[in-house]
């Protein structure tokens, strides 16, 4: 089977490096927001060219930490994209404020900008204060017209970057443009942590402080409290992690964009849609995304069949999650997000695939549209 990702690959040729780094914080003892965090705080800012960045527990909680800083309340609408994982809604409710949910644009699957300034001039019960654009598979979400949008109606703008770091927008990196940008530092992402980690990144002086200060119990001196704060510090072994495979991203990326540009040439005039890339981005292609004109179900049981994981990203929108019932959105509310969910499918795009088993991927794929026929 050649795997959706295949991280074993990866970490081999590095695994002497994270041994050391490991070794030492063994040896120091210096487990939760040690000298490594700090290090990578550091680096990170300097590779994104952003002011600040904060490292916390996971990217869940970046996104719920971004929310409070920047004044989000209980009862407070924040609008995100129908389509994307359920982390960016899920972090909006568990603050205890409402998530608002916008269609996509059908070509990079990001927030549909008619849709969210049709939202935010609808009149509504809910007063809504923020929006999360969700860079979703490696590329930006169209943040000009989100910025020019947001500050018309005076609402923060959130970026979700779990899936787009190293992209940029118009020559700025992706989670460096809104008042806040979100990362995840999951196992399975671009640049990932061999465990939970996330962070923050900001320009404005007053979020970061803020980020300091609730990550850590409300505390700026231990025991001492002055809001009530969260758990959300990092890891300083997954730190250390990320440090050395920082080094690496740059690399990595190319590699995935290359891979890319093979599957882009193999599967042109096939009648299947290849991913779009805006003319606005660049694309660090998280996940290659094929869209088919109809489910995409028998297409992925045709690829597991002759060895190549496939799966949907995402299969249910999340209006329609039932954990999300209670807003009391229906089938048909967003069908750009609902056909998505139906008919796209993502292919292996990891940077250690082989030319072998790339032209095995275009093979297969190409056989089973000739079957169709």
């Amino acid at each position: 089977m050649i795997p959706i990702s295949d991280l074993t690959k990866q970490h081999a040729p590095i695994r002497k490096e994270i041994e050391k780094a490991l070794a030492q914080i063994l040896d120091n003892c210096d487990f939760i927001l040690g000298k490594e965090s700090q290090l990578l705080e550091k680096d990170v800012s300097s590779y994104c060219e952003v002011k600040f960045a904060v490292g916390v527990s996971n990217g869940t909680d970046a996104i719920r930490l971004a929310l409070v800083v920047l004044g989000i309340k209980p009862g407070d609408g924040v609008i995100c994209p129908a389509f994307t994982y359920y982390a960016t809604a899920g972090a909006v409710s568990s603050i205890g404020a409402i998530p608002v949910f916008c269609d996509i644009n059908p070509e990079t699957y990001t927030i549909s900008i008619p849709d969210l300034e049709k939202i935010l001039n609808k009149k509504s019960k809910i007063s809504i204060k923020a929006v999360i654009p969700v860079h979703l598979y490696g590329q930006c979400a169209d943040m000009d017209p989100i910025l020019k949008i947001a500050r018309k109606y005076k609402i923060a703008v959130i970026e979700d970057n779990a899936q787009a770091f190293g992209a940029k927008y118009k020559n700025k990196f992706a989670g460096t443009i809104g008042d806040c940008g979100t990362l995840s530092f999951y196992p399975g992402k671009n640049l990932g942590a061999c465990g939970d980690a996330g962070m923050v990144l900001t320009n404005r002086q007053d979020v970061y402080e803020k980020i300091l200060l609730y990550r850590n119990q409300g505390n700026k001196e231990k025991y001492f409290h002055t809001v009530l704060g969260f758990n959300h510090r990092m890891d300083t072994i997954q730190a250390a992690i990320l440090r050395i495979k920082l080094k690496y991203i740059d690399k990595w990326n190319r590699k995935r964009v290359q891979i890319a540009s093979y599957f882009d040439k193999g599967l042109k005039n096939t009648g299947i849609h290849i991913p779009k890339v805006a003319g606005y981005n660049t694309h660090i292609y998280h996940q290659y995304v094929l869209r088919m004109n109809t489910s995409s179900d028998n297409l992925i049981a045709y690829l597991r069949e002759n060895g190549i994981d496939a799966r949907v990203y995402y299969p249910v929108p999340l209006h329609l999650q039932e954990c999300f019932k209670y807003l009391g959105y229906v089938e048909g509310d967003f069908p750009v997000s609902e056909e998505a969910s139906k008919n796209i499918l993502a292919i292996p795009v990891y940077p250690d695939l082989t030319p072998v088993e790339c032209r095995h991927i275009i093979k297969t794929i190409k056989e089973f549209l000739c079957r169709k026929k």
